[in-house]
Formats: C-alpha cells, sequence, structure tokens
C-alpha cells in the first residue's frame, strides 16, 4: 500500500505548506460539490478511456489503484458508494467529507500544514558539482530547512483555488525543463447572457454539439 511508503508513516518529519486558507479547495468543486474521488471499474477497461500514452500513469495507478483508494478513504471515516459509470462518491455526497478524511489522516501522522504559506522558490545548495535540495524560502521572506521538498502545486487551470501556475515557474528555477500547458477542459464563451442565468443548476446526461458557422448549410448541399 502507498501509505506504507509515505514519509509520515516511516517517522519523518513533515510539514504541508498551503497556499490558501484552507486544505483541498479543488476537491469542493469537484463532481458538482459530491467529489467523484476515483472509479471502480475494471482496471483493463479503465485503461481503454485513457485517449494518448496511457503507459505514463501505470506507476502510479499499479501504485495506488482505485480499490485501495476506496480502501483509504473508508479507513479514514469516509464510507463511499457506486455509482452510474462506476463513479465513487462519498455516500453523504459531500465533498468536504473527502477533505476531513485527508486532513485526519495527516493530523493521526503528526503532519503540520501550515496555511496561508506560499513558496516563493526552493533553496538549494552545491558542492562538488552536486546540486541539492536544502529548503524553501515563502514568500514573506522565511525560510524553511528541509531534507526534501515534493513541489505538489497543481497547474494554472483555478486560480481561485490557488493554482496559479507557481509550480511552472518555480520548477523553471531550478533548471528543470517545463513543457508549455495546454487546457484540456475549457469553458464555453457565449453571446447570449441566459446562460449567466442558469449558474449553479446541475444537469445530468447533458450533451452539447458545437458547429463552426456555415456547417449545416454544408450539409445540407451535400445531401
Amino acid at each position: 500500500m502507498l501509505r506504507e511508503n509515505a514519509a509520515a508513516d516511516q517517522g519523518a518529519a513533515v510539514t504541508i505548506l498551503e497556499k490558501t486558507e484552507k486544505a483541498g479547495k479543488k476537491i469542493y468543486i469537484t463532481g458538482k460539490g459530491r467529489c467523484n474521488l476515483t472509479n471502480a471499474c475494471d482496471m483493463q477497461e479503465f485503461w481503454t478511456h485513457i485517449v494518448t500514452n496511457p503507459k505514463f500513469l501505470y506507476s502510479a495507478v499499479y501504485s495506488f489503484d482505485s480499490q485501495q483508494m476506496i480502501g483509504f478513504m473508508q479507513d479514514n471515516g469516509c464510507p463511499v458508494k457506486t455509482e452510474r459509470g462506476d463513479r465513487v462518491f462519498p455516500v453523504s455526497d459531500h465533498a468536504s467529507d473527502v477533505t476531513k478524511a485527508l486532513v485526519s489522516h495527516l493530523r493521526d501522522r503528526k503532519v503540520q500544514i501550515r496555511y496561508h504559506c506560499p513558496v516563493k522558490r526552493i533553496l538549494t545548495d552545491e558542492k562538488a558539482g552536486v546540486i541539492r535540495v536544502v529548503g524553501i524560502e515563502t514568500r514573506a521572506g522565511e525560510q524553511i530547512e528541509a531534507d526534501a521538498v515534493i513541489l505538489a502545486t497543481g497547474g494554472r487551470s483555478y486560480p481561485s483555488t490557488g493554482s496559479e501556475g507557481d509550480g511552472y515557474r518555480i520548477a523553471r528555477e531550478l533548471g528543470i525543463d517545463v513543457k508549455p500547458p495546454a487546457p484540456s477542459l475549457v469553458p464555453v464563451t457565449v453571446k447570449e447572457d441566459w446562460c449567466a442565468r442558469l449558474q449553479g443548476l446541475s444537469l445530468k446526461n447533458v450533451e452539447l454539439t458545437l458547429e463552426r458557422p456555415g456547417e449545416d448549410e454544408k450539409r445540407k448541399k451535400k445531401k
């Protein structure tokens, strides 16, 4: 199990530096506020839904698969249920319960979470041509020593949750090659104002078809 290899479980003193005022802000908005935390489909079926380069995910998924995730959540006080399409949600239908389970797991292992603590850069030291990480510096100017640093900032897709692309900059400053990010899930911008009046409305099984101007006329001519 992944948890057996976790730093805190091995006796390391772990501190999480959280940029925002609370943990898991992205979790709160997933699955329409219910958090679709994993999928319980057969593993071979799972790979058929990965459009490009599924091998990239092999090590991550096989190290901690969906069944382990389900067991982890239930062991930490968050019972789950499986719905249509093998989607797994907390029984309560509240994404906040997923966050509570994760934070509870951290507290049980004496992991410290520091909120309102954005990171400015990762500190390094070079000896005999070897560069090693020695800590981090916060935006407030505080320097924190560390034997190892895990950079887990998310992308830049949802700035209000703290994902503003800080990780790209920090990685570049370390000399790491960063590929230009490209959107995968994007909003649809419309001219009409009626869409704004639907804000907060949740719909099931909705399909949206986009066509270029004149596409309908082209199809009529072909017929």
